[in-house]
């Protein structure tokens, strides 16, 4: 170790996995993986002393914004690909199973609890259009899967979500549902809109600095649970949106886009959207999503 060569380091930081302490296979893989990856990218761009102190100030500012309120390094990872890729990795495609996508950075968990039918809606804003949000919730053999509880959470018309709004109520546009025993949902909400992902701090200089925009399609996201199905984190995209093709976060999948229709004459909303689901049973996954 005292003749480090830029041919050696890598095999010696390798070499070093559980030399004074036994670690997890599992644990030696990753890091294995993480160091050859490392050392090879620091190589192909021939990396700067001074790029690699930028680099070091950029994640320190990235840590520092995290709070209870942003995670700036899911924001960080989902313009870089990385979290769909990872839940891609993680909730591999059973079947005819509702395919999943990205949890995203505004989940807030304990949403207040909701009779079905009932509204999310706490503050109303200009020009919004109401949706009656309706479907099934079923296993892989098409039986209804009651009790199963469906989290929903949206941004307002002003492109917000409300953890990030100050004049918005708390938990607006949020709330939990229950199946019925013929694994029925429905809710009441507003239209989403697309909005940008946060442009300020670092993950606004990552979206410049890679010359993307950061603009992310209509959307509502939904975390379907249930004891013995694997559980389901997916967003439901407007047909009509303009960014399908090229959200910021690459997290639209075809079989999630939905339609919003003009409600029946008589309906107290403006608009409905169906979207049924399908869990697979928890013992046909060999992994389930870390988040």
């Amino acid at each position: 170790m005292r003749n480090v060569t830029i041919e050696n380091v890598t095999d010696l930081v390798i070499g070093s996995l559980g030399q004074h302490e036994p670690i997890p296979e599992r644990q030696r893989e990753i890091m294995t993986a993480l160091i050859r990856h490392l050392h090879g990218f620091c190589k192909d761009v021939n990396l700067t002393h001074a790029e690699f102190m930028q680099a070091c100030d950029y994640l320190g500012r990235a840590g520092a914004l995290c709070s209870h309120k942003r995670q700036e390094f899911i924001l960080l990872a989902d313009i870089l690909g990385v979290e769909v890729l990872v839940d891609m990795l993680s909730n591999p495609v059973q079947g005819n199973a509702t395919i999943s996508t990205v949890l995203g950075p505004f989940f807030r968990e304990n949403a207040p609890v909701m009779p079905k039918g009932a509204s999310t809606v706490q503050k109303a804003f200009e020009g919004q259009e109401t949706v009656y949000v309706e479907g099934y919730v079923r296993d892989t053999e098409g039986n209804p899967i009651p009790d199963a509880i469906v989290d929903v959470w949206e941004d307002a018309p002003n492109g917000l979500y409300e953890n990030h709004d100050p004049e918005q109520p708390d938990y607006n546009l949020r709330g939990r549902f229950e199946t019925d025993r013929n694994g029925h949902y429905a809710f009441r909400a507003i239209r989403p809109v697309p909005y940008p992902i946060p442009g300020d701090e670092t993950a606004g200089e990552l979206i410049r600095y890679m010359g993307h925009h950061c603009m992310r399609p209509d959307h509502i996201h939904m975390m379907v649970n249930r004891e013995g199905y694997r559980p389901l984190i997916s967003q439901i995209y407007d047909s009509s949106s303009e960014y399908l093709d090229n959200d910021s976060v690459f997290a639209v999948k075809e079989e999630l886009i939905g339609e919003f229709r003009k409600a029946p004459e008589g309906a107290d909303t403006d608009l409905v959207l169906r979207f049924d689901f399908v869990l697979p049973r928890q013992e046909a996954s060999g992994r389930v999503a870390a988040e």
